[in-house]
């Protein structure tokens, strides 16, 4: 429908130049969009140059162009979708022609202060939008006799005021966003660091363990041929230790037979001396006046004045030094099969120590201490176990190995618990930069009524009753995402913003309810600070924090935040 004939008029009138070559840029036409009305005697339609109409048909309130661009300073047009300029493929004819607008609404020059657009809806609806239309320019119409006085001026300066503020407060946040960056890369490569040292470090836990697993296998093989418990026949302690008593016994024996041949040497030799002596005493000349040979003589008769035969004990010393000396074991007195063969079963230490009354009366005592020496060394060494021992134990050199190599497996199993830990930190989703990293575990509040609000970054959300001090855990971090957030911007629209949100979820259950979670919605700010918490659903909240982590900029050298673009 038309408007009367002089509402037409004023559209014509804001829509036509005076005598001019060139027209003037019609109503609510921004400076970027001027270049499609150049041409006085037509008009395309932007998103459809197949569409010419009059050019005295713009601004005349009828929506001539499907995308609205002949009508920028009315609202005949208002009934289309919204759109990007220009984004609309242009197509042949008028058929099936897609019905969205190519202009972003009624632009509003606003001297004094900063343009902006309005959405035509708005245009002569009888209020003065001073939020977008400072001058007033949205009704020019003056519908019901609406009048919009230009605030500009003031409006500018306090708008101006205002956001020298909001520039100091944004470069004080991206200030902190910067340190929260240093920060937030010190900590990982703190953790790259220490998965460095502990690749190294599990390295050479890794060569120890394989060393300790090969002492282990050794300690293990050795007593499996020496002191295997409860083994065949012939194969178990005393065994082992038999063999080590004929072995021994074997050297003395060998021993025994050299010294008997160099006694039997030297009394050969002592009975031809005497015998020399002997006949020098008995064939020498008395008279002959030498005091050495006289001196020679007295002694002599001394020494053949003493009795040095032992009789029958020398008999009966040589007939045991015989018989020791023979090689056949039942002539030295010791069955060695016997103990060779001899089973373990039990009893074997209460034979060890009886080992020497088995032994010949000769050499009992010999054999006794050198028995006792090797019993007390295999005991010491973990070889033998002591009398109290339980004897089918393993030694104490296995022992000692397996405790070695479980300690070493031990330290290698933390090494490796510890760099898996700090993988995952590094796989960990920190936000941009890693950014998040430096607040984790930061916590602020927030009092609101009878509560106070608690948020601690990627850990948990809380609500404390100030009466009582008790607490309830309102979720549990869990990960980092984005909500589409509802806004107006510039132009009055209502526009959808994507927000970085922190999930916070598991937390204490409701009564006759779900478990308790939180989305912490955050916005850019100079500090870290709870705006508002709110319980959208039944024990599923929602809080608005802001924080200089989500502040646009910084993440590079040199990066400022950004301004906002003046058109005074």
């Amino acid at each position: 429908m038309r408007l009367p004939q002089s509402l037409f008029l004023l559209a014509v009138a804001g829509s036509t130049a005076h005598a001019s070559d060139k027209p003037t840029r019609p109503r609510g036409v921004a400076p970027e969009f001027s270049k499609f009305y150049q041409d006085s005697a037509a008009f395309t339609c932007i998103s459809h140059p197949a569409i010419q109409i009059p050019f005295s048909s713009v601004n005349d309130d009828f929506c001539d162009c499907p995308d609205g661009s002949d009508e920028p300073g009315t609202s005949a047009c208002s009934h289309l979708s919204r759109n990007s300029p220009l984004t609309v493929a242009d197509r042949p004819g008028n058929d099936d022609l897609e019905l969205t607008l190519a202009l972003p609404g009624f632009y509003c020059k606003n001297k004094g202060h900063r343009p902006s657009y309005i959405p035509f809806q708005r245009i002569n609806d009888g209020i003065c939008d001073y939020e977008q239309c400072c001058d007033g320019s949205d009704e020019w119409a003056r519908v019901g006799g609406t009048k919009c006085e230009d605030r500009c001026r003031e409006i500018g300066k306090r708008w101006r005021k205002e956001e020298e503020q909001r520039q100091k407060s944004m470069t004080a946040a991206l200030k902190q966003k910067k340190a929260l960056l240093v920060d937030a890369g010190r900590q990982q490569k703190e953790v790259e660091d220490h998965i460095v040292r502990l690749e190294a470090e599990i390295k050479g836990a890794e060569v120890k363990v394989q060393n300790l697993e090969a002492d282990l296998k050794a300690a293990q093989e050795q007593e499996r041929k020496l002191v295997r418990t409860k083994p065949g026949k012939g194969q178990g302690k005393i065994h082992a230790l038999a063999g080590l008593a004929k072995g021994r016994v074997d050297e003395l024996r060998n021993a025994l037979v050299d010294v008997r041949r160099q006694r039997d040497e030297t009394r050969e030799r002592v009975k031809e001396l005497e015998d020399i002596l002997s006949t020098f005493k008995t064939e020498y000349n008395p008279n002959f006046n030498d005091e050495g040979v006289k001196r020679a003589v007295r002694s002599w008769e001394d020494y053949a004045a003493r009795d040095l035969s032992s009789g029958d004990a020398n008999s009966a010393e040589d007939h045991d030094l015989d018989e020791i000396s023979k090689a056949d074991s039942e002539s030295s007195g010791v069955h060695w099969e016997h103990w060779e063969n001899e089973d373990d079963g039990c009893g074997d230490s209460n034979i060890l120590y009886k080992l020497a009354a088995y032994l010949p009366p000769f050499i009992v005592n010999f054999i006794e201490d050198k028995v006792i020496f090797w019993r007390t060394l295999f005991e010491e060494h973990g070889i033998h176990p002591k009398p109290n021992e339980d004897p089918s134990s393993e030694s104490k050199a296995v022992t000692e190995a397996r405790d070695a190599l479980k300690s070493a497996e031990d330290s290698l199993n933390d090494l490796k618990n510890k760099i898996r830990d700090h993988q995952a930190d590094l796989e960990t989703d920190y936000g941009t930069a890693s950014i998040f990293r430096a607040l984790k575990g930061q916590c602020i509040s927030k009092d609101s009524g009878e509560y106070t609000y608690e948020h601690c970054f990627l850990d948990q959300t809380k609500q404390v009753q100030k009466k009582g001090s008790s607490s309830m855990n309102m979720g549990r971090f869990r990960s980092i995402g984005t909500k589409s957030v509802e806004e107006i911007n510039e132009a009055g629209e209502v526009i959808s913003v994507d927000k970085t949100t922190l999930e916070y979820t598991n937390g204490q259950s409701c009564w006759n309810g779900p478990n308790r979670s939180t989305t912490v919605i955050l916005e850019c700010g100079e500090q870290n600070e709870i705006l508002k918490t709110a319980e959208d659903e039944k024990c599923v909240y929602s809080m608005i924090v802001t924080t200089p982590a989500v502040c646009p900029g910084g993440e590079q050298a040199g990066d400022t935040a950004p301004r906002a673009k003046d058109e005074l």
